[in-house]
């Protein structure tokens, strides 16, 4: 089979890359913009604004990090995998659709933990399908197609949701009336775009169903064991938890921290949406070079670029530098997050991947906690956000070690 051209089961896996993006975009971009002005609406102090949103962020991290390894093991059980994809995007569309509609901060606040819960339990199961909708030797070009065309697809509702809110007093709206329109864009979209690979994805690794099978939590007992003694798996997983930290932290954070420096609205999100347009090609630079260099020097070289990142957004003070930001987080954003997804794919059990993927997300998303946290309590306590910011390029630092550690087991 031609490694480049693409199956019809695999395109409809990249699809659900491009329907989720679009509620990513919202958080990395209108939905921390809006809730600032919700909050300053009820009265909260300003100054408070991002230690809150940083919270939030955490809170529902800790969320996943306590559900997505049970909900992993479930749906590694046979027939379940589809079903319970298939509940976290119902859900989580709604919730996200919801959110147009409350105009209270602290309420706001928790529905978007729900949605943003449920969205990222739906990744935990989707990654887990790779294994399932391609082969082994194509893993590192699919996951990183998924990825480059989740950034380019996410742009069409993102742009069309832009547009509503830059220009609503020209369309007759006002902006709340404009932001109720665009979450229901975005949570049609995430649906909708999903429709295809539900209908078609069929699990092939499962656990076999015994008389005396396991309960989940003593399945989850047992895997644990496993990954602690498989050497190159336990150090990609501690290493993925330091060195994902700092790219989930920029994710989530980056528009609240240009917003609190002062930088103007449409200079953020017009420069978060040149960051989709670079990632695009990048993404799928990277899904081609891996035929030629190792996934493993890759991830080497994209988590030493991160480093450079978080240090060089310390020393943010000007839009002209948002926008340079925005680009070199483009370039190695795909990349890193789609090599890391293949690579541990090809190192766990295919038939426990659910489970694995929900022990992975407790790295990535418990390292996100302690990122978003650290940037909000520095802020809070310190009244400087750089500090906060800086303080992640530690992370990357300790991943990179282990990182390498890993690569160097046999």
């Amino acid at each position: 089979m031609n490694k480049l051209k693409l199956t019809a089961l695999e395109k409809k896996w990249i699809l659900y890359d491009v329907g989720n993006s679009a509620f990513t975009m919202m958080i990395s971009t209108l939905i921390p913009i809006y809730f600032n002005s919700l909050a300053r609406n009820g009265g909260l102090d300003e100054t408070l604004y991002l230690a809150y949103w940083g919270y939030a962020i955490t809170i529902s991290t800790l969320l996943v990090v306590v559900a997505g390894p049970s909900l992993g093991a479930l749906s590694d059980r046979k027939g379940k995998k589809k079903i319970i994809f298939s509940g976290t995007i119902i859900l989580g569309a709604i919730a996200c659709a919801l959110l147009g509609f409350l105009k209270q901060w602290l309420i706001f606040l928790i529905v978007f933990i729900l949605a943003k819960v449920l969205y990222a339990l739906s990744l935990i199961v989707y990654d887990s399908t790779l294994s399932d909708v391609t082969s082994e030797d194509r893993m590192d070009t699919v996951s990183s197609q998924g990825y480059a065309w989740g950034y380019i697809g996410s742009c069409i509702p993102f742009i069309a949701c832009l547009v509503l809110v830059l220009k609503a007093e020209s369309f007759g709206l006002s902006m709340g009336t404009a932001m109720t329109i665009s979450f229901i864009i975005v949570a049609l979209w995430w649906g909708l775009v999903s429709v295809p690979l539900l209908r078609s994805y069929e699990q092939k690794n499962y656990i076999e169903k015994t008389k005396n099978q396991p309960g989940i939590f003593s399945q989850l007992g047992t895997t644990l064991k496993e990954m602690f003694k498989d050497k190159k798996v336990f150090l990609f997983v501690l290493s993925f938890f330091f060195y994902i930290d700092g790219v989930y932290t920029i994710i989530d954070m980056a528009t609240a921290y240009g917003d609190s420096l002062g930088i103007g609205q449409s200079d953020l999100l017009l420069a978060l949406l040149v960051t989709q347009f670079v990632a695009f090609p990048c993404a799928i630079i990277f899904g081609l070079l891996v035929h030629k260099y190792r996934a493993e020097l890759l991830i080497t070289i994209c988590i030493v670029a991160y480093f450079f990142i978080a240090v060089y957004a310390v020393f943010l003070a000007h839009a002209y530098q948002f926008w340079i930001l925005a680009v070199c987080v483009g370039m190695f954003q795909g990349g890193i997050q789609a090599l890391s997804r293949s690579y541990f794919t090809k190192i766990i059990p295919a038939e426990k991947s659910g489970e694995y993927f929900g022990f992975l997300d407790i790295c990535g998303k418990g390292a996100s906690a302690l990122g978003t946290f650290t940037v909000g309590f520095l802020t809070q306590i310190t009244g400087r956000q750089q500090l906060g910011v800086g303080a992640i390029a530690i992370f990357f630092v300790v991943g990179l070690i282990l990182f390498r550690k890993s690569v160097a087991v046999k």
